[in-house]
């Protein structure tokens, strides 16, 4: 029945995960209600979790400042701007955060939009046209792959930071497009590595392209202060045609943002169609934003911290004999467990043991290549951080002795 949505699939595949699961005798664990806000610790259904799903690297979300921000503009502006900036939802607050994202990264302007993912999509989708090529790292986010599609330009992606791979493709192909974009991410949130910028601006150069950085998961992490990958690589902010970011990370609130020259950000503001037909950011949101820039400014021990804790959890992670990858350990350390079940069955041990870190798994990534991803942050403690890496070899332990007993279930339930 082409009409029946359990056919989709997707849909099919999750069903025979969920199946599995309940076989196992675990839950699937996502959209589990978290009862707090997000942050180092948490609590579901009231049982309180040492919490390493939380993007508050820097454990500015419910900072007295921050929250102070926002119910302030709450009461001047009220909770919506309640349409486009283009139309009537242009306020104050929008071109003083810009100002301010445009300066956290030393060049001319920047965009502010009210979703990551979109802000992305609409980007990437509106600068590039069918006589264009973009080439992406094989790690990008999905945003960056859907805004590929709709922009209906040519798309080639190379293996993760093989930038000789990259420099062939282009070498070969280059010549046939108009326009081309390459595009990576500062730091990437699946491996916690990093792209080498000042290699990748020299290739840009040399292929007349546009370099695009996703700083999503680089913002206060990366740098001695916690200002990104220019910072982190000692380059210069218009080295990079593309700045992109989020707010709901380091910046305790919600959106995206795009920052780079005037002329860039011009075009976008007037024709982008997610930023022209989507309403503008709501005025508590931008405050929170703005007043969380302040705090990373005035407050670099957190990104100080932060480096400490989580460069020593994954050390202590590898001793383990665990598999960290190529992690540089700034705030994201995953450990490759294996196929899908097997790392959900990991997870649910480690949950209900009082620790919440969520199963990377298929299609995320492949069904063998699933992990488990610590985000860290710097208000986790020393002893959090011990309990965690003593129920981590545990449960490990735990979990490989299970194989024998789950190898058909895993076998039933792969894609």
């Amino acid at each position: 029945d082409p009409t029946d949505f359990s056919q989709l699939q997707s849909q099919k595949w999750h069903a025979r995960l969920r199946a599995g699961a309940a076989e196992a005798g675990i839950e699937i664990p996502f959209f589990r209600s978290h009862q707090i806000k997000a942050g180092a610790q948490t609590m579901i259904d009231g049982q309180p979790l040492i919490n390493y799903a939380s993007y508050d690297y820097l454990g500015l979300n419910g900072h007295p400042q921050i929250v102070a921000a926002a119910k302030t503009a709450i009461d001047e502006f009220g909770t919506s701007v309640s349409a486009s900036r283009v139309v009537a939802g242009e306020r104050p607050f929008h071109h003083s955060l810009e100002l301010r994202l445009a300066d956290l990264y030393g060049v001319e302007e920047a965009v502010a939009m009210v979703s990551g993912h979109a802000t992305n999509v609409t980007t990437v989708g509106h600068l590039l046209g069918q006589p264009d090529l973009l080439i992406y790292d094989s790690s990008i986010h999905n945003s960056v792959i859907v805004g590929g599609r709709l922009s209906h330009a040519t798309v080639m992606k190379f293996k993760h930071n093989d930038l000789a791979e990259l420099d062939a493709l282009l070498h070969e192909h280059r010549s046939k497009f108009r326009r081309c974009l390459i595009a990576v991410e500062g730091l990437y949130s699946m491996e916690g590595d990093i792209a080498d910028l000042p290699a990748l601006i020299e290739i840009k150069r040399r292929h007349s392209a546009w370099l695009m950085v996703d700083e999503a998961h680089a913002l206060g992490l990366l740098g001695k202060t916690g200002l990104g990958s220019a910072e982190h690589h000692g380059i210069k902010g218009g080295d990079i045609d593309i700045w992109m970011g989020t707010l709901s990370k380091t910046l305790a609130s919600t959106g995206g943002y795009i920052a780079g020259s005037y002329v860039l950000i011009d075009y976008l503001k007037h024709s982008a169609p997610g930023f022209i037909f989507s309403v503008g950011l709501a005025a508590p949101t931008a405050a929170a934003a703005s007043s969380a820039i302040d705090c990373l400014l005035a407050e670099p021990e957190r990104v100080e911290r932060l480096a400490h804790i989580s460069a020593e959890m994954k050390r202590r992670i590898d001793a383990l004999g665990l598999e960290t990858g190529t992690s540089i350990g700034r705030g994201i350390v995953p450990v490759y467990m294996g196929d899908s079940l097997r790392t959900m069955i990991w997870a649910e041990k480690l949950y209900r043991a009082g620790i919440n870190v969520l199963p990377i798994v298929f299609p995320a990534v492949p069904y063998d290549g699933a992990l488990l991803r610590f985000f860290l942050s710097s208000e986790h403690t020393a002893e959090q951080l011990e309990k965690t890496l003593e129920l981590l070899a545990h449960t490990y332990g735990e979990t490989v002795a299970l194989d024998a007993d789950f190898g058909a279930l895993r076998k039933a339930v792969a894609p």
